[in-house]
Protein backbone atom coordinates (compact mmCIF):
# COMPACT_ATOMS: atom_id res chain seq x y z
CA UNK A 1 0.00 0.00 0.00
CA UNK A 2 1.32 3.46 -0.88
CA UNK A 3 2.20 5.77 1.94
CA UNK A 4 1.23 9.30 0.93
CA UNK A 5 3.34 12.31 1.70
CA UNK A 6 1.96 14.30 4.59
CA UNK A 7 0.46 17.77 4.04
CA UNK A 8 2.10 19.07 7.20
CA UNK A 9 5.04 21.41 6.47
CA UNK A 10 8.38 19.92 7.45
CA UNK A 11 9.41 23.02 9.40
CA UNK A 12 6.47 22.59 11.79
CA UNK A 13 7.67 19.24 13.07
CA UNK A 14 8.61 18.87 16.72
CA UNK A 15 12.21 19.27 17.75
CA UNK A 16 12.06 15.73 19.08
CA UNK A 17 12.07 14.38 15.51
CA UNK A 18 15.56 12.94 15.89
CA UNK A 19 16.32 9.27 15.33
CA UNK A 20 19.80 7.77 15.30
CA UNK A 21 21.28 11.23 14.82
CA UNK A 22 18.97 12.10 11.91
CA UNK A 23 17.38 15.49 12.62
CA UNK A 24 15.32 16.48 9.62
CA UNK A 25 14.47 19.85 11.15
CA UNK A 26 18.18 20.64 11.36
CA UNK A 27 18.62 19.46 7.77
CA UNK A 28 15.89 21.80 6.59
CA UNK A 29 17.33 24.73 8.54
CA UNK A 30 20.70 24.16 6.90
CA UNK A 31 19.06 24.09 3.49
CA UNK A 32 17.16 27.32 4.13
CA UNK A 33 20.40 28.97 5.29
CA UNK A 34 22.25 28.23 2.08
CA UNK A 35 20.21 28.06 -1.12
CA UNK A 36 23.31 27.17 -3.09
CA UNK A 37 23.81 24.03 -1.03
CA UNK A 38 20.15 23.18 -1.48
CA UNK A 39 20.66 23.20 -5.24
CA UNK A 40 23.46 20.65 -5.03
CA UNK A 41 22.83 16.93 -4.71
CA UNK A 42 19.12 17.54 -5.31
CA UNK A 43 17.32 14.27 -6.06
CA UNK A 44 13.84 15.69 -6.50
CA UNK A 45 12.02 13.90 -9.30
CA UNK A 46 14.15 10.78 -8.96
CA UNK A 47 13.06 7.38 -7.67
CA UNK A 48 15.39 5.05 -5.80
CA UNK A 49 15.20 1.38 -4.86
CA UNK A 50 17.20 0.45 -1.77
CA UNK A 51 17.39 -3.27 -1.13
CA UNK A 52 17.71 -4.57 2.41
CA UNK A 53 16.54 -1.20 3.76
CA UNK A 54 14.37 -2.51 6.59
CA UNK A 55 17.20 -2.35 9.10
CA UNK A 56 20.90 -1.69 9.52
CA UNK A 57 22.80 0.58 7.16
CA UNK A 58 20.03 0.41 4.56
CA UNK A 59 17.95 2.62 6.85
CA UNK A 60 20.60 5.34 6.65
CA UNK A 61 20.72 5.03 2.86
CA UNK A 62 16.95 5.44 2.53
CA UNK A 63 17.02 8.44 4.88
CA UNK A 64 19.85 10.10 2.96
CA UNK A 65 18.02 9.76 -0.35
CA UNK A 66 14.71 11.00 1.04
CA UNK A 67 16.43 13.97 2.68
CA UNK A 68 17.70 15.01 -0.75
CA UNK A 69 14.22 14.73 -2.28
CA UNK A 70 14.14 11.28 -3.87
CA UNK A 71 11.13 8.99 -3.65
CA UNK A 72 12.28 5.68 -2.19
CA UNK A 73 11.17 2.08 -2.61
CA UNK A 74 12.09 0.34 0.63
CA UNK A 75 12.85 -3.32 0.03
CA UNK A 76 13.24 -5.99 2.67
CA UNK A 77 12.46 -9.67 3.04
CA UNK A 78 10.34 -8.80 6.09
CA UNK A 79 7.20 -6.86 5.04
CA UNK A 80 6.74 -5.48 8.57
CA UNK A 81 10.23 -4.00 8.63
CA UNK A 82 9.78 -2.44 5.20
CA UNK A 83 6.46 -0.87 6.23
CA UNK A 84 7.96 0.41 9.48
CA UNK A 85 10.76 2.17 7.60
CA UNK A 86 8.30 3.64 5.11
CA UNK A 87 6.17 5.07 7.92
CA UNK A 88 9.27 6.69 9.40
CA UNK A 89 10.27 8.24 6.07
CA UNK A 90 6.77 9.54 5.40
CA UNK A 91 6.51 10.93 8.92
CA UNK A 92 9.63 12.94 8.14
CA UNK A 93 7.99 14.35 5.02
CA UNK A 94 9.33 11.96 2.41
CA UNK A 95 7.71 9.89 -0.31
CA UNK A 96 8.18 6.13 0.04
CA UNK A 97 6.57 2.76 -0.56
CA UNK A 98 7.39 -0.70 0.76
CA UNK A 99 8.31 -3.59 -1.50
CA UNK A 100 8.93 -6.91 0.24
CA UNK A 101 10.60 -9.35 -2.14
CA UNK A 102 13.61 -11.66 -2.33
CA UNK A 103 16.29 -10.23 -4.61
CA UNK A 104 17.63 -13.73 -5.29
CA UNK A 105 14.37 -14.43 -7.17
CA UNK A 106 14.44 -12.63 -10.54
CA UNK A 107 10.68 -12.94 -11.10
CA UNK A 108 10.01 -11.54 -7.63
CA UNK A 109 12.25 -8.55 -8.35
CA UNK A 110 10.44 -7.86 -11.62
CA UNK A 111 7.02 -8.06 -10.00
CA UNK A 112 7.90 -6.14 -6.85
CA UNK A 113 9.58 -3.25 -8.66
CA UNK A 114 6.76 -2.98 -11.19
CA UNK A 115 4.14 -2.74 -8.43
CA UNK A 116 6.11 -0.21 -6.39
CA UNK A 117 6.89 1.95 -9.43
CA UNK A 118 3.21 2.00 -10.34
CA UNK A 119 2.30 3.17 -6.84
CA UNK A 120 4.85 5.97 -6.97
CA UNK A 121 4.01 6.81 -10.57
CA UNK A 122 7.66 6.84 -11.60
CA UNK A 123 10.37 4.53 -12.85
CA UNK A 124 13.43 3.64 -10.79
CA UNK A 125 16.50 5.56 -11.92
CA UNK A 126 18.60 5.07 -8.77
CA UNK A 127 19.44 1.54 -7.62
CA UNK A 128 21.20 0.88 -4.33
CA UNK A 129 22.11 -2.80 -3.98
CA UNK A 130 22.49 -3.02 -0.21
CA UNK A 131 21.09 -6.43 0.76
CA UNK A 132 24.17 -8.46 1.63
CA UNK A 133 23.74 -10.71 4.67
CA UNK A 134 21.88 -13.93 3.79
CA UNK A 135 19.13 -14.90 6.22
CA UNK A 136 20.46 -18.45 6.28
CA UNK A 137 24.12 -17.45 6.48
CA UNK A 138 26.41 -19.08 8.97
CA UNK A 139 28.10 -16.75 11.44
CA UNK A 140 31.72 -15.72 11.01
CA UNK A 141 33.39 -19.08 10.48
CA UNK A 142 36.70 -20.21 8.93
CA UNK A 143 36.17 -21.48 5.41
CA UNK A 144 37.34 -25.02 6.17
CA UNK A 145 34.60 -25.32 8.78
CA UNK A 146 31.77 -24.29 6.42
CA UNK A 147 29.84 -27.11 4.75
CA UNK A 148 29.47 -27.09 0.94
CA UNK A 149 25.71 -26.53 1.16
CA UNK A 150 26.33 -23.31 3.09
CA UNK A 151 28.38 -21.66 0.37
CA UNK A 152 25.52 -20.70 -1.93
CA UNK A 153 23.64 -18.08 0.18
CA UNK A 154 26.52 -15.60 0.00
CA UNK A 155 26.91 -15.94 -3.77
CA UNK A 156 23.16 -15.98 -4.40
CA UNK A 157 22.59 -12.75 -2.51
CA UNK A 158 25.70 -10.65 -3.09
CA UNK A 159 26.26 -11.65 -6.71
CA UNK A 160 23.04 -12.95 -8.25
CA UNK A 161 20.80 -10.75 -6.13
CA UNK A 162 22.57 -7.63 -7.36
CA UNK A 163 22.63 -8.93 -10.94
CA UNK A 164 18.87 -9.48 -10.82
CA UNK A 165 18.18 -5.93 -9.69
CA UNK A 166 20.53 -4.45 -12.27
CA UNK A 167 19.03 -6.61 -15.03
CA UNK A 168 15.56 -5.31 -14.18
CA UNK A 169 16.39 -1.63 -13.57
CA UNK A 170 19.25 -0.81 -15.95
CA UNK A 171 17.30 -1.02 -19.24
CA UNK A 172 14.99 1.78 -18.13
CA UNK A 173 17.96 3.91 -17.10
CA UNK A 174 19.60 3.37 -20.48
CA UNK A 175 16.36 4.20 -22.27
CA UNK A 176 15.98 7.54 -20.50
CA UNK A 177 19.69 8.35 -20.69
CA UNK A 178 20.27 8.76 -16.95
CA UNK A 179 20.78 6.43 -14.01
CA UNK A 180 22.80 5.65 -10.94
CA UNK A 181 23.78 2.20 -9.68
CA UNK A 182 25.35 2.14 -6.22
CA UNK A 183 26.63 -1.27 -5.17
CA UNK A 184 27.24 -1.63 -1.45
CA UNK A 185 30.34 -3.68 -0.83
CA UNK A 186 32.67 -4.27 2.08
CA UNK A 187 36.26 -3.92 3.11
CA UNK A 188 36.19 -7.72 3.31
CA UNK A 189 35.98 -7.75 -0.48
CA UNK A 190 39.24 -5.80 -0.80
CA UNK A 191 41.43 -6.91 2.10
CA UNK A 192 42.23 -10.41 3.32
CA UNK A 193 40.98 -11.02 6.86
CA UNK A 194 41.42 -13.91 9.29
CA UNK A 195 38.05 -13.54 11.01
CA UNK A 196 35.94 -16.03 9.06
CA UNK A 197 34.82 -13.72 6.25
CA UNK A 198 36.21 -15.64 3.26
CA UNK A 199 32.91 -16.48 1.53
CA UNK A 200 31.36 -13.11 2.25
CA UNK A 201 34.50 -11.36 1.02
CA UNK A 202 34.63 -13.48 -2.13
CA UNK A 203 31.04 -12.61 -3.02
CA UNK A 204 31.76 -8.90 -2.51
CA UNK A 205 34.94 -9.09 -4.59
CA UNK A 206 32.94 -10.71 -7.36
CA UNK A 207 30.28 -8.02 -7.54
CA UNK A 208 32.89 -5.25 -7.37
CA UNK A 209 34.56 -6.74 -10.44
CA UNK A 210 31.21 -6.90 -12.23
CA UNK A 211 30.48 -3.24 -11.42
CA UNK A 212 33.77 -2.17 -13.00
CA UNK A 213 32.86 -3.92 -16.25
CA UNK A 214 29.25 -2.71 -16.12
CA UNK A 215 30.39 0.90 -15.81
CA UNK A 216 32.13 0.61 -19.18
CA UNK A 217 28.98 -0.70 -20.85
CA UNK A 218 26.52 1.76 -19.34
CA UNK A 219 28.66 4.91 -19.15
CA UNK A 220 27.97 5.96 -22.77
CA UNK A 221 24.25 5.94 -21.94
CA UNK A 222 24.49 8.35 -19.00
CA UNK A 223 24.35 5.61 -16.37
CA UNK A 224 27.07 5.31 -13.73
CA UNK A 225 27.92 2.27 -11.64
CA UNK A 226 30.07 2.51 -8.52
CA UNK A 227 30.70 0.46 -5.40
CA UNK A 228 30.80 1.75 -1.84
CA UNK A 229 32.92 -0.48 0.39
CA UNK A 230 31.89 -0.15 4.03
CA UNK A 231 34.28 -0.62 6.91
CA UNK A 232 33.26 -1.20 10.52
CA UNK A 233 29.84 0.36 11.00
CA UNK A 234 27.54 0.89 13.96
CA UNK A 235 25.58 -2.25 13.08
CA UNK A 236 28.62 -4.49 13.63
CA UNK A 237 27.61 -7.61 15.52
CA UNK A 238 30.22 -8.23 18.19
CA UNK A 239 28.65 -9.42 21.40
CA UNK A 240 31.73 -8.73 23.50
CA UNK A 241 32.11 -4.96 23.28
CA UNK A 242 35.60 -5.20 24.73
CA UNK A 243 36.69 -6.99 21.56
CA UNK A 244 35.49 -3.98 19.59
CA UNK A 245 37.68 -1.45 21.39
CA UNK A 246 40.99 -2.31 19.68
CA UNK A 247 39.25 -2.46 16.30
CA UNK A 248 37.86 1.06 16.74
CA UNK A 249 41.20 2.26 18.09
CA UNK A 250 42.84 1.13 14.83
CA UNK A 251 40.54 3.40 12.79
CA UNK A 252 42.15 6.84 12.30
CA UNK A 253 38.76 8.52 12.86
CA UNK A 254 38.45 6.56 16.15
CA UNK A 255 34.79 5.67 15.65
CA UNK A 256 32.44 3.37 13.76
CA UNK A 257 30.64 4.52 10.65
CA UNK A 258 27.12 5.80 11.21
CA UNK A 259 23.79 5.75 9.41
CA UNK A 260 24.31 9.41 8.57
CA UNK A 261 27.76 8.67 7.08
CA UNK A 262 26.48 6.03 4.70
CA UNK A 263 23.35 8.02 3.87
CA UNK A 264 25.41 11.02 2.80
CA UNK A 265 27.79 8.90 0.72
CA UNK A 266 24.97 7.13 -1.12
CA UNK A 267 23.09 10.39 -1.73
CA UNK A 268 26.23 11.87 -3.28
CA UNK A 269 26.87 8.87 -5.54
CA UNK A 270 23.23 9.01 -6.65
CA UNK A 271 23.33 12.72 -7.44
CA UNK A 272 23.75 14.52 -10.77
CA UNK A 273 26.95 16.05 -9.37
CA UNK A 274 28.54 12.57 -9.27
CA UNK A 275 28.03 12.05 -12.99
CA UNK A 276 31.75 11.86 -13.79
CA UNK A 277 32.44 9.30 -11.08
CA UNK A 278 32.08 5.91 -12.69
CA UNK A 279 33.47 2.39 -12.26
CA UNK A 280 35.06 3.14 -8.89
CA UNK A 281 35.10 1.44 -5.50
CA UNK A 282 35.11 4.00 -2.71
CA UNK A 283 36.10 3.09 0.84
CA UNK A 284 33.87 4.42 3.61
CA UNK A 285 35.90 3.31 6.61
CA UNK A 286 37.31 6.29 8.48
CA UNK A 287 40.72 5.69 6.96
CA UNK A 288 41.10 2.11 8.20
CA UNK A 289 42.44 1.18 4.77
CA UNK A 290 43.55 3.48 1.97
CA UNK A 291 44.01 3.11 -1.77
Amino acid sequence: MKQHETDEPRQSRAASDVRDGWDVNETNRARAHDDRLCMMFDLSGHTALVTGAGKGMGVGMARGLVTQGAAVIVNDLDPALAEERVKELVDFGGSAVAAAFDVTDLAAVQEGVAMASELLGSRVDILVNNAGIPKSAVSVTPFLDIAREDWAPYIDLNLYGSLHCIKVMAPGMVEQGWGRIVQISSGAGRVGLSIGQALYGASKSGIEGFIRHLSQELGPHGVTANALALGLMENVEIRNRELLRPLVAAIPNRRLGSLADVGAAVAFLASPEAGHLNGQTINLNGGATTN
